[in-house]
């Protein structure tokens, strides 16, 4: 499998990761380790986690992903060499009361205990790329659409935040730093306070990228491009509604095909809007008439556009692993990009 240099680092990753959000919840240990298995065979090097692992995040399963795969590598030796460890810090808490006791920030401090914590969970000495979940100063992110300076508050600052990774980072507990669910003003802070004080430089930033949510495109990527940053593209497949599976019955559907239909918190997420529904549906009908799968439509355009870097999968099962990893090589035609970007100058980004 291809792989890809993130940002300026050694960091040597394949154009897709493995997304391990299901590990520990619908996927039982046993599973997760096949599934670990089957990729690495595949081609796959980079692991996606983090400490809130699995999700729906819940108090009694806080931490669980990094245990299940601290335990895999641990059994498998030689493994933790043929990898990429890519774990991430929560931000302020979203009403997880168990994270930190509800911390409403992330210090300096918080990090360095957050990656002790990771560290001991994974057994490991090392963390590969050890990312921020989300940022503490408030942001328009998992569905908010208005930065609203009222709901502005006083934060740990990033240059504190930087501090702490490069202690890590001395320390040898981490290789290099990354952000996830940022901004393009958060992406040229963290490079230009890190170039004044001497401080790691983020390698990338994990955002949300796909045919229902495109906002990447809206200034992120511009910034990403100029400070050579890379893009770690989560939920091509828009959380499962661009496999197809909701089309039919949407999300009351007795069978539960999926996360949005299983679990009552995801409804009330952005990838279960009823708009976000509707256009899967636009662009689920257009992969039927071009002979392929939703999912490898979802993925093919994803994993070819010149913003990403890898692209992150989440699966629960093999047969979805190897269909999303066989859609890295499909050529989408100049006809085919024409298509989905008139569906999307209609329906923009539902799922932003």
């Amino acid at each position: 499998m291809e792989r890809v240099t993130l940002g300026q680092s050694d960091l040597s990753v394949s154009r897709i990761g493995l997304g391990t959000m299901t590990f520990g919840e619908q996927v039982d240990e046993a599973g997760s380790h096949a599934l670990l298995d089957r990729a690495v065979a595949a081609g796959i090097t980079l692991l996606d986690i983090a400490e809130m692992y699995p999700v729906p995040a819940r108090a009694d399963t806080f931490g669980r992903t990094e245990e299940i795969i601290g335990r895999w590598l641990k059994a498998r030796p030689g493994m933790r060499e043929r990898v990429v460890v890519a774990t991430k810090v929560a931000g302020p808490s979203r009403g997880y009361d168990w994270i930190r006791d509800g911390s409403l920030d992330l210090t300096g401090a918080q990090i360095v205990q957050a990656c002790e914590d990771s560290l001991k969970r994974l057994q490991l000495e090392t963390i590969d790329l050890f990312q921020i979940h989300w940022p503490a100063r408030h942001v328009p992110m998992f569905g908010g659409v208005y930065f609203e300076p009222a709901k502005d508050k006083p934060v740990a600052s990033i240059h504190e935040q930087l501090e702490a990774l490069a202690q890590l980072q001395r320390a040898g507990k981490i290789r290099h730093i990354g952000l996830s669910n940022e901004t393009a003003y958060g992406v040229g802070e963290f490079v230009h306070l890190a170039a004044q004080h001497g401080l790691p430089r983020i390698v990338s930033v994990q955002n949300a990228y796909s045919l229902v949510n495109r906002i990447v495109e809206n200034g992120l990527d511009e910034a990403l491009y100029r400070h050579q940053v890379g893009l770690l593209a989560y939920s091509p497949l828009g959380f499962g509604s661009l496999t197809g599976k909701y089309d039919q019955h949407g999300l009351a559907d007795p069978a539960k095909p999926g996360r949005l239909a299983i679990f009552e918190s995801m409804k009330k997420q952005r990838w279960a809007r009823p708009e976000t529904l509707a256009a899967a549906r636009r662009y689920n009908a257009l992969a039927a008439e071009l002979g392929m799968t939703p999912s490898t439509l979802a993925i093919a355009w994803v994993s070819s556009r010149w913003q990403t870097a890898s692209t992150l999968i989440g699966v629960t099962t093999a047969a979805q692993l190897d269909e999303n990893i066989a859609a890295l090589g499909r050529t989408l035609d100049a006809d085919t990009l024409a298509r989905i970007d008139r569906i999307r100058w209609e329906i923009r980004d539902p799922a932003q």
